[in-house]
């Protein structure tokens, strides 16, 4: 599967450049400025969860966050993904390095939910823009609907 989108995505690159060499050109420079921003963040992230997993074993991993930890990992889970600020094309390789080390989908369901919905970091700045009320009722929805999602991923699963 990965073998053919990136077929198609040289073919449609090589079809763009016979169209328009300058834009294709263009286009190639400013998407190499934005993974030369992004790789900073994804670098540290990664490296920061490989070191954690190198140091925790696995049976750590699975007794916090692992399959049997229950609604405890995912409360767990839901609090640290609700404080942390990482970006989705982060937050997705690091959801699966923890599944690797032993973590539970459930958990891992949650934590990825409140890590992309609820934004305790940014509330001031939502609050800036949408106003306490609005900010507050968004979050406290967003961290209840991860446990919704935490639910359904386990009946999908099991």
């Amino acid at each position: 599967m990965n073998i053919a989108l990136y077929i198609i995505t040289v073919a449609l690159l090589l079809f763009s450049y016979y169209k328009d060499k300058k834009k294709t050109k263009m286009a190639l420079r400013k998407a190499w400025k934005a993974f030369e921003n992004i790789l900073p963040e994804f670098l540290v992230v990664i490296i920061l969860v490989g070191v954690l997993l190198a140091v925790v074993n696995p049976e750590v991993i699975s007794t916090i966050i692992g399959s049997d930890s229950g609604w405890m990992g995912v409360v767990l889970a839901a609090i640290v993904g609700a404080v942390t600020l990482i970006p989705g094309f982060v937050a997705f390789p690091t959801a699966a390095l923890l599944l690797q080390g032993g973590a539970g989908y459930m958990q891992i369901g949650a934590f990825i939910s409140t890590l992309m919905m609820v934004g305790v970091v940014t509330i001031p700045v939502e609050i800036k823009y949408f106003g306490k009320k609005l900010t507050i009722y968004r979050n406290i929805l967003a961290f209840i609907f991860s446990f919704v999602v935490a639910y359904i991923i386990s009946l999908v699963v099991s």
